[in-house]
């Protein structure tokens, strides 16, 4: 059963009409990619609840890969996250109006946490395959990085599964965003990363 990976995106926000790691994990729900079933799940853009509905699908599950994507709207690459941060500080309300200002994702809890996947050997391999990609050490301070460091303070981020967090830029859109990356290049750059992480 450890065979089997969890592939996650949020829902929009920020009145957007999609979200690339929406239509991302949408994608590749039910691939079968190095002989590992892909299972996606949408998640809400809401602080407090992205990681309790996360939480609910790794209790029912049996994973051992789990890739949790989220949107950078300012980037041109693919950033695999090496740092999930103890802090939040939303810039903007979140989908239930919430904007948390200056205060830890957990009190007491570790500064930082390091991401359970190679980062590095995502982003050579994404470059190899003629993608943009490049390790961040920042994910943030809204409701991606809440969800990042709290599943590696999780006991999935710290049994031995292999866990960790992708951020993407935005999806080409025609005139509207045409220097962006297709739903094909986004779609396969993902499907690297799992094969890489293994």
């Amino acid at each position: 059963m450890r065979n089997r990976v969890l592939l996650t995106g949020f829902e929009p926000f920020g009145g957007a009409a999609l979200n690339p790691s929406q239509r991302v994990a949408a994608a590749l729900d039910g691939a079968v990619i190095s002989g590992r079933s892909v299972r996606s799940l949408i998640l809400p853009c809401r602080f407090g609840e992205a990681f309790a509905v996360l939480h609910k699908a790794l209790k029912r599950g049996n994973y051992g890969l789990v890739i949790c994507l989220g949107l950078a709207e300012k980037r041109c690459a693919i950033t695999p996250e090496s740092l999930a941060r103890n802090w939040v500080d939303a810039r903007m309300p979140d989908n239930a109006g919430r904007q948390p200002r200056r205060q830890p994702v957990r009190r007491g809890g570790p500064a930082t946490l390091r991401s359970g996947l190679p980062v590095a050997e995502i982003a050579a391999a994404l470059r190899a395959a003629g993608l943009p990609a490049r390790v961040s050490r920042s994910a943030g301070r809204f409701v991606c990085n809440e969800l990042f460091y709290q599943l590696m303070d999780s006991p999935a981020g710290r049994a031995g599964v292999r866990a960790g967090f992708i951020h993407v830029p935005l999806m080409r859109a025609g005139r509207r965003n045409p220097s962006g990356l297709s739903l094909a290049q986004l779609t396969r750059a993902v499907r690297i990363a799992i094969e890489v992480a293994g």
